[in-house]
């Protein structure tokens, strides 16, 4: 089997999952034939598709596929496979589930971190009170009403597209389009449309902070989702031919590189200081915020990260009621009921039911990556590879395994 034909094999496998599971293709940009004449067919048994998957994926070792690209569809051919004998209604377990999509193995967080964490947040707020009474006065303060919320997402995208555009070199007619929704079980999304265009929903039902926006804004559009998706169409599929790249799909290990990279990306472009940063802009706007406080509380808060990875190992691994999988968020993430509900209904829905270690291990793995980058490499740099390169998460955890040994020779 040529490239090509090897390629054109992995699109429409892809197209046909989308098929069977609506939303497990995110963003298609390729040859719009391909798409009809898959929406054209019958739809196939899910068995079928794990089967061509398989087939697919013995094919890459006698291709003539450079071995990046060889990675990168072995990767993804063994995520589409589970997908397809999930969907097949086959039994893996929750954690092999995970693993076989993202190529990470989870496990429970660390409690004693968590507690730490607490302590931590209980020295920066001070008072009387609970510390989860004390948390939810200094978010009431520091929440963005639904009326000004599209205000603020244009303000932040604006001083960030600014940033970006003159590091990264986007192309110059790209652009997004936000739009507040509700009713969602994500707080944002981005729709490639291709062109170099995105449209961001931002969902309005998730009470959105002054000292969250940046995060959203910079995870969805700049350095994020939108600038990602532009860089791969203008270098991998335009300049170099590497088909695969227009097509996105969920439950991938795309997803896992894609939201870690994304998570990371005010850290990218403004790094410290990022909360007087949102300060300033905030104070444009009429508002105002405590930029530094806010910014030493996100920090400590983030050693909370995985404790949305625990609720999904407890609902999917272990089978804990619903309710309890509620009182865990509530007790650690320190968050009212109304906002647990809605994380694991996130949590229960069948499409996104294990993304969420894509945020947990993303960020942990990429932030790890981005670490141990060589002596005088700029970590814009170092950035800009994962806008430009088809990488996975195994190549990402081998080189910071080297790394890590190099640092300590």
């Amino acid at each position: 089997m040529d490239e090509g034909e090897l390629v054109r094999g992995y699109l429409v496998l892809g197209l046909r999952l989308g098929r069977l599971r609506a939303g497990f293709v995110d963003s298609y940009t390729g040859d719009p034939a391909l798409s009809r004449m898959v929406d054209n067919e019958p739809r196939l048994d899910p068995r079928a598709l794990a089967t061509h998957a398989r087939q697919l994926r013995k094919e890459l070792d006698g291709s003539e596929l450079s071995p990046q690209r060889q990675q990168f569809l072995d990767a993804h051919l063994r995520a589409m496979e589970c997908n397809a004998r999930k969907l097949a209604g086959e039994h893996i377990s929750f954690v092999d589930e995970v693993e076989q999509y993202f190529q990470v193995r989870i496990r429970p967080g660390d409690e004693d971190a968590y507690a730490q964490a607490h302590r931590d947040l209980d020295v920066l707020l001070a008072g009387r009170g609970s510390l989860g009474d004390r948390l939810a006065d200094f978010r009431d303060t520091d929440e963005v009403s639904p009326r000004r919320l599209q205000g603020c997402v244009q303000a932040l995208s604006s001083a960030l597209r600014d940033r970006v555009r003159h590091r990264y070199a986007l192309p110059e007619q790209e652009i997004v389009e936000y739009q507040i929704v509700t009713n969602k079980p994500w707080s944002g999304f981005n729709y490639y449309l291709g062109g170099y265009r995105s449209k961001v929903a931002i969902n309005a039902d998730m009470g959105h902070r002054m000292s969250n926006l940046p995060h959203l804004v910079a995870h969805e559009s700049y350095p994020g989702h939108h600038t990602e998706h532009c860089r791969k169409e203008a270098g991998l599929v335009h300049r170099r031919g590497h088909a695969e790249q227009s097509i996105f799909l969920i439950n991938t290990p795309q997803c896992l590189m894609a939201e870690g990279m994304a998570d990371l990306g005010l850290h990218a472009v403004v790094g410290q200081g990022w909360g007087r940063w949102t300060e300033e802009i905030m104070r444009d706007l009429g508002l105002r915020m405590d930029g530094e406080l806010s910014e030493k509380v996100e920090f400590a808060a983030a050693g909370l990260l995985t404790v949305r990875q625990d609720a999904a190992l407890m609902l999917h691994d272990r089978g804990a009621d619903q309710d309890d999988v509620v009182a865990h968020l509530r007790r650690w993430l320190l968050v009212p009921e109304r906002r647990a509900r809605q994380m694991v209904r996130f949590l229960a829905d069948p499409l996104w039911r294990a993304y969420t270690t894509t945020y947990v291990e993303g960020v942990r793995l990429v932030r790890a990556w981005l670490d141990v980058r060589a002596p005088g490499e700029p970590l814009e740099s170092r950035y800009l590879r994962l806008l430009d390169e088809p990488l996975v998460p195994k190549s990402l955890e081998d080189q910071v395994r080297d790394g890590v040994s190099w640092l300590a020779a």
